[in-house]
């Protein structure tokens, strides 16, 4: 469903990501896109908070593409998790994921998931909260699971839509499609309002 990208079309849509899950989840809907990746310092801020860093950063990489593509629509997004007010981000390795789990077990996580729409000066940025609950596991189990899926690039170390979900005990979201990366249930609306069709008109 990724379409060659052209300036010409009335509605062109890029999505800034350099995520293969955030392009799976936009491919649902069913409409031609683009994928363009942004180059933007992921870097918290002092004195960030969680939902005040995803929403810069949404932001910010939505800002970098549309600057070159000013008759695009652009979705930028972000996600960012926390931890009783610590950000817990994307971990790269075994060693930083493990810690990760071990520290959130049997906690409560929240995963701030930013959306930020935009085309030249219009712009709609919102962020989708989802309450992750994990179990309490030994590391054994956290270790098992880590090889088994390698979830490095993911906030939190754990796949909810994999074998991740095996770790977890509740989840708590008005769109389950935010904690995989995009909220497609407010996309699919900021979408409609500007004159996207969705489902597609045939």
């Amino acid at each position: 469903m990724v379409a060659a990208m052209s300036n010409t079309q009335k509605n062109t849509l890029i999505l800034a990501s350099t995520s293969i899950y955030r392009r799976e989840l936009l491919e649902r809907l069913g409409i031609p896109f683009a994928v363009v990746s942004p180059q933007v310092d992921e870097t918290p801020l002092p004195e960030e908070s969680s939902l005040e860093l995803a929403l810069r950063l949404a932001k910010a990489k939505a800002t970098v593409i549309a600057g070159a593509h000013q008759t695009a629509w652009v979705i930028g997004s972000d996600q960012v998790a926390d931890l009783h007010g610590a950000v817990i981000g994307k971990p790269g390795n075994f060693e930083t994921a493990l810690a990760q789990l071990q520290l959130m077990r049997g906690a409560t996580v929240t995963f701030h998931t930013a959306l930020c729409l935009m085309r030249g000066d219009l712009q709609t940025t919102i962020s989708v909260p989802t309450e992750v609950t994990f179990r309490n596991l030994p590391n054994d189990i956290l270790e098992s699971y880590l090889h088994a899926e390698k979830p490095y690039d993911c906030a939190g170390s754990a796949k909810a839509e994999g074998l991740g979900i095996s770790l977890l005990q509740a989840i708590k979201s008005d769109d389950p499609t935010a904690l995989i990366g995009l909220p497609l249930i407010a996309l699919s609306g900021l979408l409609r309002d500007v004159g996207f069709a969705i489902p597609p008109k045939r």
